[in-house]
């Protein structure tokens, strides 16, 4: 594979502390009239670990951890349904089967702590509106990062309520006196996950339908789903592995990994596993992650490992950052002399799922983000993600706008950008944009003037081509809404060909 150099972390420090004075600042497209829509109404709700489903009539919903819900229909204006916290019950929390068959909640409850004295609560959850017109609840209750169990709740409309159907996989603790599911050997860190974090998909046919699971432990996991009952399909070899734990996807060790979700791209024909690495809390460097396979099963891979199945490599403390796409981790791009003033640093933006339009070929990545200085506070934020020559996806630097000019000509570009290298490290702090200025001639130019790479833009005029410290990125340019300055600006997203995420924001301007 081709070596490629990357920009060194010190010459970023030594560029972010350069005086920004000393920057030009030229607004690329200023000379050009744009049609842009009016500044949208971007509205913030607090659903952590939100997964996305389309609920009908126009609407899409969001549910994760503590039973929060929300609701949008443009990924712009969003409205809060259920709010954040255990405690709080509404009809998305399951309820009681009258089928005395069915375990109760208290009993799922007692099943899951087997007796130990932990707090239990209701974790990811994920929701899919059926052929059938009903609604299933993928769920999960956990007391510990070994101690979890994923069930299953029905409910006729939306909003519930939600009827349990029982317990699907339990781990550990709360796997019938530390047994896997087939009986043949105790739960084991290194061979068997934590039984939470549930997402539920179809193959690209609408024919199987399978759910990807899975907690640091053992890996990412998967099982082939009956989508009637919505239980585990009965005489599915693919439920019979590992023990009774389903298809490994990912290998692990008991680092920081979690949050499956697979989508498919008609676009590339692909199948993609998003994952989040790090730690969640805002200190912990969350973010997001991604692998490929033709297959809705696998075998994933990643760029920089192409061929190599992720279920055979062993992730360890030193080197599982290597490995899988970084969508995006902690970032902030600062403000220049000469533009208005705000500049929103975001922390372990991560806990992510996807909604595909095939009407308008637009896909909507939507995740859950802290912020510098609020704490632990987090909120909901939805970016369009776009797919590279190459088949891998890219999400905008800015949250979705509704905006759809992707089209542009190569004087519209020139100018003074802010540049950020996402890199391949499990960052706890944001990676902070650098200045460049892209000339004319389709050279870029560092802070002190000197030639640092090139930029082109393709035939299509949306095709981005940029290199800098002789890296090529590839991707597309936009125009999008800074939320920081409320302005319409320039900005790219590409990625290198091993999976190095580049952001680019064109100067606001005052």
């Amino acid at each position: 594979m081709k070596s490629y150099v990357f920009i060194p972390i010190t010459v970023i420090v030594i560029l972010i502390a350069m005086s920004c004075a000393s920057v030009p600042l030229i607004i690329p497209g200023a000379d050009a009239a744009f049609d842009d829509p009016p500044a949208p109404r971007q509205t913030a709700v607090c659903v952590h670990d939100p997964s996305v489903f389309y609920a009908g009539n126009n609407e899409f919903y969001v549910i994760g951890s503590h039973i929060a819900t929300a609701k949008t229909s443009d990924f712009i204006t969003w409205q809060q349904v259920t709010l954040d916290w255990n405690s709080r019950r509404n009809n998305f929390m399951p309820t009681d089967n009258p089928n005395p068959a069915i375990q109760t909640m208290a009993q799922q409850t007692a099943d899951v702590l087997r007796g130990k004295e932990h707090d239990i609560g209701y974790y990811a959850a994920d929701i899919h509106m059926m052929p059938n017109g009903k609604y299933y609840q993928y769920y999960c209750l956990t007391s510990s990062w070994k101690c979890s169990a994923i069930g299953l709740a029905i409910a006729d409309k939306v909003e519930g309520p939600y009827i349990t159907q029982g317990l699907i996989v339990r781990s550990d603790a709360a796997a019938n006196n530390s047994m896997s599911p087939n009986g043949a050997r105790q739960w084991s860190v290194p061979r068997h996950p934590n039984c939470i974090d549930p997402a539920a998909y179809w193959d690209k046919n609408k024919e199987k339908f399978y759910m990807t699971y899975g907690s640091w432990s053992g890996g990412i996991f998967l099982y082939e789903m009956d989508p009637v009952t919505g239980m585990k399909k009965a005489g599915s070899a693919i439920n019979e592995e590992n023990d009774g734990y389903g298809r490994k996807l990912i290998r692990n060790n008991h680092v920081s990994i979690e949050a499956p979700y697979i989508f498919y791209s008609p676009e590339t024909d692909y199948y993609y596993l998003t994952v989040s690495y790090g730690g969640l809390a805002a200190s912990g460097g969350y973010q997001q992650r991604v692998f490929r396979s033709r297959s809705p099963v696998g075998p994933f891979s990643d760029a920089k490992h192409p061929g190599i199945d992720m279920s055979s490599t062993e992730f360890m403390y030193s080197q599982h950052s290597e490995y899988g796409i970084k969508i995006m981790g902690p970032y902030q791009f600062k403000s220049l002399s000469g533009e208005p003033m705000g500049s929103t640093g975001y922390l372990s933006p991560g806990h992510n799922s996807v909604s595909y339009n095939a009407d308008t070929g637009r896909y909507y990545l939507v995740y859950h983000t802290r912020f510098t200085g609020r704490g632990e506070m987090h909120e909901v934020r939805a970016a369009e993600m776009f797919m590279n020559e190459d088949g891998w996806p890219m999400a905008a630097p800015f949250r979705f706008d509704g905006g759809a000019i992707r089209t542009f000509t190569k004087d519209m570009l020139h100018g003074t950008w802010k540049l950020i290298n996402h890199q391949r490290d499990i960052n706890t702090e944001p990676h902070m944009s650098v200045p460049y200025i892209f000339l004319e001639d389709g050279n870029i130019t560092d802070a002190k003037g000197g030639v640092a790479g090139s930029w082109a833009l393709g035939e299509d005029g949306k095709t981005a081509h940029i290199t800098v410290a002789d890296v090529l990125y590839k991707g597309v340019f936009i125009r999008i809404y800074d939320d920081d300055k409320r302005k319409w600006v320039q900005a790219f997203t590409a990625l290198s060909e091993d999976g190095i995420a580049l952001w680019g924001a064109g100067a606001a301007g005052k």
